[in-house]
């Protein structure tokens, strides 16, 4: 018995070393402590539009920041999706903008500009390929290679490329369509490819929302309340099938390359048309604006935007951002949901997987159905993909 004892307190001594021994281990997850890199639009833009515009950006002022009587450059009423995926990674501070003077990015920053683009010039914020070279340009003085290696890149971008496209071509035909989206397909592989040759290896890529569904989109398009804009729905579509065959090949062709795809498009769609089963009251209009769909105007000084009692009943807290209880709910799903949502693997997974290790799986399409949702609490369209 006594030799047994004596084992067992051996043991249990060698594995308390071993777990001291492994100081950049998240505690209590068994992760390593990696970074968190954001790339894209206004949806993950953690400030950057303030400090790249002398203008008083909307998003600087309440009633964004509602929630945390916090309005600080990001365009919700609190945190961003990014925040709380940096939370769930066991980073201590939510993931700054990279363009602000004087932040603490050791564990991640934010390049992600309100109003960017993959294709295109947009006026006061950058494309996805000047963010991946102001990326490049901090690389050296903040973060070695083998954390850049380790660390997750997470990618959402390609909505104003589409929205101004059908603003500024709204009769274009088929072809005209199929060859816009291949173009800016093709800019994001290249971007991509650009990051991934700066030292990226785990990238996480988050296919377009149901475009014709926001809010906003709603309201300038006049579709009524039950109604979306077909077409810009079916652009998010055909953007959103080229994204997983893309990344299957760089894959296979670029040494340690791994990744996963969020199903974003489908995790908006179900809300809108399931609202009740996700514990919303209003999916179809915005808590924070004005006009039919209350979608326009939100912060700004000279707008009386109207604003709701109670954001966490809303999907969308101004005209196309959601609200901080949704993207808290994307947050978990991108950490940690099974592949009917991120495939070929989750976040968490996608961090334990070893470097350099070709990837197990490859991104599936998913057998899916169509479906005509008439739920009077939401407000979905015609003929969607739906789980």
């Amino acid at each position: 018995m006594a030799i047994k004892c004596s084992l067992a307190s051996v043991l249990g001594v060698l594995l308390v070393l071993t777990l001291l021994y492994n100081p950049r281990t998240v505690a209590g997850q068994n992760i390593p402590a990696v970074a968190l890199f954001t790339f894209g639009d206004s949806n993950f833009d953690a400030g950057n539009k303030q400090t790249l515009t002398n203008a008083n950006v909307a998003q600087g002022f309440w009633p964004y920041g509602k929630s945390r009587d916090d309005p600080n450059g990001k365009l919700s009423d609190g945190l961003i999706t990014p925040d709380f995926v940096a939370k769930f990674m066991g980073i201590p501070i939510p993931i700054p903008a990279a363009l602000k003077p004087n932040v603490d990015v050791s564990r991640g920053a934010s390049f992600a500009v309100a109003d960017a683009t993959l294709l295109g010039a947009p006026v006061e914020s950058l494309t996805l390929n000047q963010q991946v070279r102001k990326f490049n340009q901090m690389k050296a003085a903040n973060w070695n290679d083998d954390f850049i290696k380790k660390s997750v890149f997470l990618i959402y971008i390609g909505a104003n490329d589409y929205l101004n496209f059908t603003k500024n071509n709204p009769n274009a035909d088929a072809s005209a369509q199929q060859a816009f989206v291949t173009s800016v397909t093709n800019k994001l592989k290249n971007d991509i490819s650009l990051l991934y040759s700066s030292g990226a290896s785990k990238f996480v890529i988050q296919t377009l929302a149901p475009l014709g569904c926001l809010p906003i989109v709603r309201q300038d398009y006049k579709t009524g309340m039950d109604q979306c804009h077909e077409t810009l729905n079916d652009l998010a579509k055909q953007h959103n099938e080229k994204i997983g065959p893309m990344l299957n090949e760089m894959a296979r062709t670029a040494p340690g390359f791994q990744f996963t795809v969020f199903d974003f498009y489908n995790v908006i769609l179900r809300r809108t048309q399931r609202a009740q089963n996700y514990r919303f009251s209003v999916t179809n209009s915005s808590c924070c604006g004005i006009g039919t769909h209350n979608a326009y105007g939100c912060g700004l000084p000279n707008v009386h935007s109207k604003l709701c009692e109670y954001q966490r009943s809303y999907l969308f807290f101004d005209g196309r951002h959601n609200s901080e209880k949704a993207q808290e709910m994307f947050a978990h799903l991108l950490f940690g949901a099974d592949p009917n949502v991120i495939q070929p693997m989750n976040v968490r997974e996608l961090i334990v997987y070893p470097v350099d290790e070709p990837m197990s799986e490859v991104w599936l399409p998913t057998t899916s159905a169509t479906v005509r949702a008439s739920d009077s609490s939401s407000s979905a369209s015609r003929g969607y993909e739906f789980y």
